[in-house]
């Protein structure tokens, strides 16, 4: 079976990564995600839905736009890999950069993804053929819905991905 998507799954929303545009458009830009080039994925930024909110004027939002081929740091905002190509959508808003906050699929309640957050990126996909999909959630979100009985899996959904302190 051929997986269009096997590089994306090491593309998790919340996780900050180096981009370069590649071109402008009057919605956004495209760009090429550093390490990346090569994986056959699409990389958008959607400049009018990140800043049109905040900008008063068509040319203050020009302005926005990074230039072409510059490098900068880039948070993915998400990752879909239902069909090719694999498109990964990003955000280069400052507080999505400092801490990318989203909403729980379980509670819809929000959840920081990334460094001292609380949320689990689950990859969810069927073994019978391409495509595949992602869950966000709250590790308590996770842990309700695992059978009581199963204390185990439970257990590690509460600490997987937390670093132990000393």
């Amino acid at each position: 079976m051929e997986r269009f998507e096997t590089e994306s799954p090491a593309l998790m929303p919340g996780q900050t990564m180096q981009a370069k545009i590649l071109s402008h458009h009057p919605w956004g830009v495209p760009v090429a995600i550093v390490g990346y080039e090569n994986a056959g994925l699409s990389a958008p930024i959607d400049m009018i839905q990140q800043f049109s909110q905040t900008t008063s004027s068509h040319d203050e939002l020009l302005a926005l736009f990074p230039p072409i081929g510059s490098p900068f740091n880039a948070v993915i905002e998400q990752n879909h890999r239902w069909h090719p190509p694999v498109s990964v959508r990003l955000t280069i808003r400052l507080a999505d950069l400092e801490s990318l906050v989203w909403s729980c699929d379980f509670c819809g309640e929000p959840i920081t993804l990334g460094p001292g957050g609380d949320a689990l990126v689950l990859n969810s996909r069927g073994n019978d053929g391409p495509g595949s999909h992602t869950v966000i959630s709250h590790r308590h979100c996770l842990a309700e819905r695992i059978r009581p009985e199963n204390s185990g899996e439970r257990a590690r959904a509460l600490k997987i991905g937390n670093v132990l302190k000393s």
